[in-house]
């Protein structure tokens, strides 16, 4: 049985495990660019320019959940970004882009651009963490 200093310091040792290249640049796009295209939806959200408003009534939503959705999505991209809350981040944005292909889905709208691109965020999320952190490396490890 492991002692919670043994953990800690299993835990400490799997942050400082050094990256190649390759992989912490691989890691920084796929982390990136989802995060970069959440924040200009969330800002948009927050702005309300006309197209995002009648987006959103297209998808059967009132205009007045629109702030909400833009604070809750902000919120959820920062907690993201950064380092030490990324997988709370990341947990919470499965949940936010899991609303948006459920909402496509029950407006009928196409499989594989707008049904598949929310799917597509959420594996660039996690794949980046994934790349970075060798403790999710370690939880969900690919091979033995």
């Amino acid at each position: 049985m492991e002692t919670t200093a043994t953990i800690h310091a299993s835990n400490s040792n799997a942050q400082s495990a050094p990256l190649s290249k390759g992989r912490l640049w691989t890691a920084r796009i796929m982390i990136g660019l989802p995060a970069l295209f959440l924040l200009v939806d969330a800002v948009g959200k927050l702005v309300k320019p006309a197209p995002v408003v009648e987006g959103t009534l297209q998808l059967g939503y009132p205009e007045s959940v629109i702030l909400g959705l833009g604070i809750v999505l902000l919120a959820c991209t920062v907690l993201y970004i950064i380092p030490r809350t990324a997988i709370l981040g990341a947990i919470l944005l499965t949940g936010y882009l899991g609303g948006a292909v459920a909402t496509h889905v029950r407006v009928g709208s196409p499989l594989f651009s707008h049904i598949s691109f929310p799917v597509y965020l959420g594996v660039m999320i996690w794949g980046g963490l994934y790349l970075r952190d060798e403790r999710l490396r370690a939880l969900f490890p690919l091979r033995r």
